[in-house]
């Protein structure tokens, strides 16, 4: 919501719920939450049959990995028999070998189709889930929260739930294997499988020692890489005055410096990330060596046999690969325990503004609209309306004038029932807002905002966003009563021409004509101007004002407005200060009074944020 001239809209503290989020995102969480896990589980739930198969395709692979040493230990041991029999065995191993294979195969195609297939769902379900809640919260909740981090939530911490279920598959089956390779090799012979897991508990304090150090700058890699890519936003939004000002080259070296200090980061979280190769290399090179040298000497001694030997080198090789990959889920498991919070808080944010469980349409709305003795503000103690009570008779025009910060868009925001009040009641229709439905108070009220807002996608579809059935011929009449249709036809593709991000495409003055005709097929009772024709140059603003002229017919309307030229033909006018209503009345009559809005007048100021604060008390002396 468009907040006018800024004058009375909630601040926007960095928190994104109350005090949960500091100023940074916390990239790790605890290894484990249950919380977490038992709320992902829910989304989990729907896909349990498909998750069971897959665990059973990643237990059936690893079984296979724990299988082809032995298959190739029977084929050395029982394969070198003499005669029919050694034929006959080998032709045994190897059809058992192809057996293993295929199964492999099809185990390792299962797995990854179906984990990919429930990552993909899960992505879909938590993304829908959280859009459908923040379109419901209230704007209580959508004034504190930045844009960027409800962007990340929706974005990436969902990306890092998803990745979390994919790699903790199959890190259960990285865990079966490293149980199936201990317990064959000590199986095959205890001795030789004790030796040669000696070299783990060396691998295990190496990581104990890594691991913080890696997580630390994992951390500012990641903490560099939002800096730099704040600042490349907002130099590219900021491009026109960096031009004006010629600071082209400063700010290309402040860029630098922060870029290095980004490069230094990364580069040293990959010293952390490579570090481990060698270590894993040099031990699982030292374990084979133990096979070769112990085993060796064993297998002379005929004390082992050769096959057992190079069962032994097959499972040394695979056996660092799962505690390499463990080592990497830990990580991922933290991501994903703070992302699960972050979006579950969101989740979680009450819907404060709902429907009663009484509550019914806004039937035979006379178009009325009533504030009795309302209090209302954005923070606890500290109120922005202070018992303000007003009337809008049905098909009347009230202007609101004021200084910044006197409460005019609060009311407009009551009237549509953005918010709630804090005391008193807001009536349209004869009906408190909290007792009808919000669907129909929205087909009832309709807002033109200080800077329109269009979506990507044709100008057809944009006028008529709020009423889906409108006809071609509606569009195109909303169009010319307001006086933008030449403009329209004369686009290359007429009414289907389409609009990029926020109609960046269009001057402002034609998107605020464009959000005038969406206002006139909307076709509502009440109509509410905030600010509609602060930013536009004077030629725009007659086209808006005879816009407006056709608008206004037969409607009740709220125009919140600075300048006096846009408000003196108001059937009535409300000089709002410090959440109060100080005078009402048209605009010959309040210039006949004599207070703050004939001051204004006199002193010839266009708004009244251009009187100074003590003008503005003038009249309390006189």
């Amino acid at each position: 919501m468009s907040t006018g001239g800024g004058s009375d809209a909630p601040p926007p503290p960095l928190a994104v719920v109350g005090d949960q989020a500091s100023d940074e995102e916390e990239m790790f969480g605890a290894a484990f939450d249950g919380v977490v896990l038992r709320r992902f589980w829910g989304f989990l739930r729907p896909y349990r049959r498909n998750l069971l198969i897959a665990l059973g395709g990643v237990f059936l692979f690893t079984l296979t990995q724990v299988m082809i040493p032995l298959l190739i230990r029977a084929a050395i041991d029982h394969g070198v028999a003499a005669g029919a029999q050694g034929m006959r065995l080998l032709q045994i191993v190897g059809i058992a070998f192809f057996a293993v294979v295929t199964v492999n195969y099809v185990a390792n195609f299962l797995q990854e189709m179906l984990v990919g297939r429930i990552a993909g769902h899960l992505l879909f379900d938590l993304r829908r889930a959280m859009y459908r809640h923040l379109q419901r919260v209230s704007l209580t909740f959508m004034d504190k929260t930045q844009v960027g981090r409800l962007m990340s939530r929706l974005q990436g911490d969902v990306n890092a739930l998803q990745e979390f279920l994919e790699t903790s598959m199959f890190a259960f089956g990285d865990i079966v294997l490293l149980i199936g390779i201990v317990s064959v090799l000590l199986w095959l012979d205890p001795r030789l499988g004790m030796m040669t897991l000696s070299v783990v508990p060396a691998l295990l304090i190496v990581r104990l020692i890594w691991l913080p150090h890696a997580k630390k700058a994992f951390l500012h890699a990641r903490e560099t890489s939002s800096v730099v890519s704040g600042a490349l936003a907002e130099n590219v939004h900021g491009i026109r005055t960096i031009q004006e000002m010629g600071r082209e080259q400063i700010n290309f070296q402040l860029y630098s410096d922060l870029a290095g200090e980004n490069l230094e980061s990364h580069l040293r979280a990959s010293r952390f990330a490579n570090v481990l190769i060698p270590v894993v290399d040099l031990l699982t090179g030292l374990a084979m060596a133990i096979i070769v040298v112990v085993g060796g000497g064993m297998v002379l001694r005929d004390s082992l046999d050769l096959g057992v030997m190079v069962a032994f080198l097959f499972y040394v090789q695979r056996f660092f690969d799962p505690i390499r990959t463990l080592t990497i889920q830990y990580s991922i498991m933290q991501r994903a325990m703070a992302s699960g919070q972050r979006i579950f808080e969101v989740l979680d944010v009450p819907v404060t503004i709902r429907n009663a469980a009484d509550a019914d349409p806004l039937d035979d709305n006379d178009g009325s609209i009533v504030f009795e003795d309302v209090t209302f503000g954005y923070e606890p103690g500290r109120p922005i309306l202070d018992g303000v009570s007003l009337r809008v008779a049905p098909g009347e025009t009230v202007a609101l004038v004021g200084p910044t910060g006197s409460g005019k868009t609060s009311i407009t925001a009551l009237v549509h029932r953005f918010y709630d009040v804090w005391e008193g009641r807001v009536l349209i229709g004869g009906r408190d807002v909290r007792q009808v439905t919000l669907e129909s108070l929205g087909r009832e009220v309709a807002m033109v905002l200080q800077e329109p807002f269009l979506f990507s996608g044709t100008i057809y579809d944009n006028i008529r966003y709020n009423k889906l059935d409108a006809t071609r011929d509606q569009v195109e009449e909303a169009a010319r009563a307001v006086g933008v249709h030449e403009f329209v036809t004369s686009l290359p593709n007429g009414y289907d021409n389409y609009l990029d991000q926020r109609g960046i495409n269009l001057s402002l003055g034609q998107r605020q004509l464009l959000s005038f005709a969406r206002a006139l097929v909307a076709d509502t009772r009440i109509l509410v101007l905030d600010e509609a024709t602060a930013n536009v140059d004077s030629y725009t603003e007659r086209q808006i004002q005879r816009a407006l002229r056709r608008l206004l017919s037969g409607r009740t309307a709220i125009v919140i407005a600075h300048r006096l030229a846009t408000v003196r033909h108001a059937d009535r006018i409300l000089v709002l200060q410090e959440g109060k209503i100080i005078e009402s009345g048209t605009h010959d009559s309040l210039v006949a009074a004599g207070g703050l809005y004939a001051r204004l007048y006199r002193l010839n100021f266009a708004s009244f944020d251009d009187l100074p604060k003590q003008g503005r008390r003038g009249q309390e002396s006189e």
